[in-house]
């Protein structure tokens, strides 16, 4: 994909954005949001105040977008939090694994000391499959955490991915 760019998000790209959350949302398989979450919630939840935001957009064709967080506050936030989303219309070209590796390096070059996903619903197994190939492991297991809008109640998982050698990390208050 040489024409994909992956670029910070503007207001701009809202409209685009907003189509691709509804999609996800209206699918209700991966996401906890419900179906009646506002614009304005999603756009407090994507473009809000200390929220790192990049899309990946052919020109001007936004085909998904992940945000980057402090995943705890305080003695918590050396540790990143992130959410992906894709377009349908652009799922299997690849777009989820390059926001992935994209949102790695974004997240170190923020100087982040690890990644967790909170919770990635077992049964979106690309998604699964996507992290554990970036290397993030499942470390623990929410049962029948999310409330599936075809299958009920399924699990989902904690993820967590070291980003850098805890070796190497700061051992003091700085």
């Amino acid at each position: 994909m040489k024409e994909l760019q992956i670029r910070p998000a503007t207001s701009a790209d809202f409209d685009a954005m907003w189509t691709i959350f509804q999609a996800h949302v209206a699918g209700g398989e991966t996401y906890p949001f419900e179906h009646d979450t506002s614009p304005e919630g999603a756009q407090a939840y994507w473009l809000g105040a200390g929220v790192t935001t990049r899309v990946a957009a052919l020109g001007e064709r936004v085909l998904g977008m992940y945000r980057v967080v402090p995943n705890q506050i305080g003695r918590g936030a050396h540790v990143a939090n992130a959410s992906y989303m894709v377009s349908p219309a652009a799922r299997g070209g690849g777009v989820g694994r390059l926001l992935g590796e994209h949102s790695l390096g974004e997240a170190r070059r923020q100087g982040y000391l690890a990644m967790q996903f909170n919770y990635v619903v077992s049964t979106n197994t690309a998604a699964v499959m996507l992290w554990k190939k970036l290397g993030f492991s499942i470390v623990g297991t929410l049962p029948k955490a999310f409330r599936h809008k075809r299958l009920g109640y399924v699990d989902a998982y904690v993820m967590y991915q070291l980003l850098q050698d805890p070796d190497h990390w700061p051992t003091r208050d700085e």
